[in-house]
């Protein structure tokens, strides 16, 4: 058996992890002097009353290394192989701290993966992962069919401002818009692991109407593209995307991932997204 773990950055309900047996890694947030755990310390919601109510904007950090160790020992015990499957190491340390972790279990083969994604794909990514472990697949498997997924998935977010993504430095080329900020409201990409700029519209629904375009365009229709839709602090406008979504689509289920605290310090209050893998 191979044991796939995860971390907060997927979006996955801590319940859900539990439920599959999928171990849980929290990223870190910083407020000042305090520190805190994004997986039981501070959920979304207490984030965002924290993040309106600072005057500076809080800092992230990657787990440390040891947080993987009581994980690494377990699946030593048992003689399992490990698939950490990890988001973009371009917008976090996360790969680097299972790296390093693993250097304390010599004897035990962990695989950390770069998704080079985030949110609602790295979710899918876990998902699959495990589901193909549970069917009894083995580890060079599972890295051959991720391989094969990775490049195939595309994410497109809106942000209320880029004044997080700016502050956090994790922005990239968007930083081209940002003399414009007032003016337009941005469609962001994940590209090659890191935010990128798409298009710009003059208005919110302008933006919307436009990622459905997208959608109807490039993903393709049935479940096997994993549309998903990703919000925070968003929770009636993504359950309205995901309803047209479904409708355009003609699928029943469109999962809707709470952005977590790590990634929400970047993008702020009211990041609505998607997600998907194209053949």
């Amino acid at each position: 058996m191979v044991k796939i773990v995860a971390d907060t950055t997927s979006g996955l309900p801590r319940e859900m992890l539990k439920k599959l047996g999928i171990p849980l890694i929290p990223q870190i947030v910083c407020f000042g002097e305090d520190s805190y755990r994004d997986d039981t310390e501070l959920d979304t919601a207490a984030f965002l009353q924290k993040l309106k109510a600072a005057t500076e904007l809080p800092k992230t950090a990657a787990p440390p290394p040891a947080l993987y160790h009581p994980i690494f020992e377990q699946a030593l015990k048992a003689g399992e192989d490990v698939i950490v499957v990890a988001p973009s190491g371009k917008v976090s340390g996360t790969v680097r701290s299972a790296e390093v972790a693993a250097q304390d279990f010599p004897n035990l083969k962990v695989h950390v993966v770069d998704t080079q994604t985030i949110a609602g794909n790295l979710a899918s990514l876990v998902l699959l992962a495990h589901e193909w472990a549970c069917e009894g697949a083995k580890t060079d498997s599972i890295l051959g069919r991720l391989d094969e997924w990775i490049p195939r998935g595309h994410i497109f977010f809106l942000v209320d401002t880029l004044e997080y993504l700016q502050k956090g430095g994790r922005i990239g080329g968007a930083k081209a818009l940002l003399g414009e900020m007032l003016q337009i409201k941005p469609i962001l990409c994940l590209r090659n692991g890191q935010v990128e700029p798409f298009e710009q519209q003059r208005t919110k629904r302008r933006a919307l109407k436009r990622l459905l375009e997208v959608v109807d365009d490039e993903c393709p229709k049935g479940m096997d593209a994993h549309l998903c839709v990703m919000q925070a602090d968003a929770a009636q406008e993504a359950g309205l995307l995901a309803d047209d979504l479904k409708s355009r689509m003609g699928i029943k289920t469109i999962p809707i991932y709470e952005l977590p605290p790590a990634i929400v310090t970047h993008g702020g209050p009211g990041v609505l997204g998607i997600g998907y893998f194209v053949p």
